[in-house]
């Protein structure tokens, strides 16, 4: 029985589920995370490397790792990739000049054979700011490039549609790996 066949069985018998969250620095990544485990977003500050943070979500229990999105970290990103269930992937939708290198990003991530099989979800953050780029404009943009994943609009601020995006997340995840929810 090889490794990998191993680390599976164990992850279907403890219904564990390894969730990568990336972006660019400032679009929000922590602040969701936050928002996920019920802790006050003011306390929020830039991440530099990267912070693990397990949660319980019956009958499910969630490892999110928050990685940095300043440019000098996001070459390492790749060293994360590996048993990745989930992706999620945050845009400052209030910044419409970093989007395209935000899709270029993303673009690469989709791109990656170690992702692959992980569920995508898109999270169009911001949206309660002036200027905010609505969500159909991002889906379009996703949608030139990959179709597979999901764009669902939020505000890491204020909280809105952040749980419904994390019960998507779940519930794609829970289909594809234990084939029930």
């Amino acid at each position: 029985m090889g490794l990998a066949t191993i680390i599976r069985k164990t992850k279907l018998k403890e219904r564990q589920m390894r969730i990568l969250i990336l972006g660019l620095d400032g679009a929000g990544k922590s602040t969701v995370v936050a928002q996920w485990m019920s802790t006050p977003t003011l306390e929020v500050s830039p991440t530099f490397g990267f912070h693990i943070h397990t949660l319980a979500h019956p009958p499910y229990m969630l490892h999110l790792w928050d990685i940095g999105g300043q440019r000098t970290i996001r070459s390492y990103w790749r060293n994360y990739y590996e048993e990745t269930d989930g992706l999620v992937f945050v845009v400052d939708a209030a910044a419409p000049q970093r989007l395209g290198e935000s899709m270029s990003e993303l673009r690469m991530l989709l791109g990656e054979d170690r992702l692959a099989s992980a569920s995508v979800l898109v999270l169009a953050n911001k949206q309660d700011c002036k200027g905010a780029l609505p969500v159909e404009e991002i889906t379009a943009m996703v949608g030139q490039f990959k179709t597979s994943c999901r764009v669902m609009g939020c505000s890491a601020v204020t909280g809105d549609n952040v749980s419904d995006s994390l019960n998507w997340l779940i519930k794609d995840i829970a289909t594809r790996l234990y084939h029930k929810v």
